[in-house]
């Protein structure tokens, strides 16, 4: 029966992620660090918008690019973090983060094209331009004493006749490497040259912890480089900023040109997203922004506590993540990250990320994401000192 699935579903790779989740989920007294979430549930604030939409009846369909006051919100949120022009036309709202890369890659390419990705990435990223017929073709970057880097070069020489989109995720999952606004101006002047469009995933740029080399206190855009008409589609969440991963609400940025095909993906995908989710998310946008402060600096705090934690033991490989809120690090002597993963659960009780789950060079590393309660994140620093220590 599998054999009579279209291959670009049937093939799919398995989330080695997922797998050891749940292979351990129940696991009594783990100390979860594996996924990408935080463990706050979403503020009061923004659920009052969803009930008091939910009370008035809103539950009938909506606009499909969005409800006015929600793109209004989401094009007042970019002026005041990136400088830009007022301009609601530009924005586009979908049902999460990860729809928004699916209607950015069903615009750009299909069967027998290729989407340039940076790795190691988030494997959504991968199994969504296979999905949409593509073939995802790896940019690795390369990992030293001094962090993660891009090779330049090694991104140009990737693209072919067949490439249609420069997937750019900056800061990254799961690396947090963050690209400067100079490697970001070349990138585009790379997709100039060539005719081809970047989507660029900017989902944790207000995840940064260096104020001196990032004094806007976020990261480095496309935003920053770009002209309004530029070869870009920004895709977003709400997810991660606001502690809303399971209201499943994004969004789309690109030149107004393209709002009827964003319209019509939407409308053929999903209809629309709930009218009282797109209230929450207004709110979210418009109350939202000391949360959003309190989230960033407890990571911060986090960040600094775990790193120093793992270097200290003298048995890891590390750098301090310039963004997002994950450490991606490898142990010595276990280049196996799946392996070492299953037995981390078992002699230490803290659940990891296998590096196997992130493609070309994540291999040997294990993501943790240390946007968590201090004392969930001390604990789990504690055992995998005591665990490593032994080894």
């Amino acid at each position: 029966m599998l054999n009579d699935m279209r291959p670009a579903a049937a093939n799919l790779d398995d989330s080695d992620i997922v797998g050891v989740m749940n292979a351990a989920r129940d696991k009594v007294g783990i100390v979860p660090l594996w996924v990408g979430e935080g463990d706050l549930p979403t503020p009061d604030f923004i659920m009052d918008a969803a009930k008091a939409a939910l009370d008035a009846g809103e539950t009938f369909y909506t606009w499909q690019r969005g409800i006015p006051e929600l793109r209004e919100a989401l094009a007042a949120y970019h002026v005041r973090h990136f400088d830009l022009p007022h301009d609601p036309e530009r924005f586009f709202v979908t049902g999460s983060g990860m729809q928004a890369i699916q209607l950015a890659l069903q615009a750009v390419a299909g069967e027998g094209d290729e989407v340039v990705m940076l790795t190691p990435c988030w494997p959504n990223i991968h199994s969504a331009s296979q999905i949409a017929g593509a073939k995802p073709v790896h940019v690795p970057l390369d990992f030293s004493e001094n962090g993660w880097s891009l090779d330049m070069d090694r991104l140009a020489a990737a693209i072919t006749p067949q490439t249609r989109a420069l997937f750019i995720n900056s800061p990254s999952n799961p690396t947090g490497f963050t690209l400067s606004e100079r490697e970001l101006a070349a990138i585009l002047d790379l997709a100039r040259k060539n005719k081809v469009w970047i989507i660029a995933d900017e989902v944790y740029h207000r995840f940064i912890y260096d104020l001196q080399r990032f004094p806007k206190s976020r990261a480095p855009s496309f935003f920053d480089v770009a002209e309004p008409d530029d070869p870009v589609i920004f895709v977003n969440t709400f997810s991660k900023n606001w502690a809303m991963t399971g209201w499943r609400c994004g969004w789309i940025s690109a030149p107004p040109a393209l709002g009827q095909l964003f319209e019509n993906l939407i409308q053929y995908s999903t209809s629309g997203v709930p009218p009282f989710t797109q209230r929450a998310a207004a709110a979210a946008l418009n109350e939202g922004e000391d949360f959003v402060t309190f989230q960033i600096e407890r990571a911060r705090s986090n960040r600094e506590l775990i790193c120093d934690a793992l270097t200290s033991t003298g048995k890891v490989h590390l750098t301090k993540p310039d963004g997002a809120f994950y450490l991606f690090f490898r142990i010595d002597g276990m280049e196996d990250s799946k392996a070492a993963s299953m037995r981390i659960i078992e002699e230490a009780n803290v659940g990891l990320a296998p590096g196997t789950g992130f493609y070309t060079g994540g291999g040997p590393f294990l993501r943790l994401c240390y946007l968590r309660d201090p004392a969930q994140i001390r604990e789990g620093a504690e055992r995998l000192s005591r665990w490593l220590n032994s080894l």
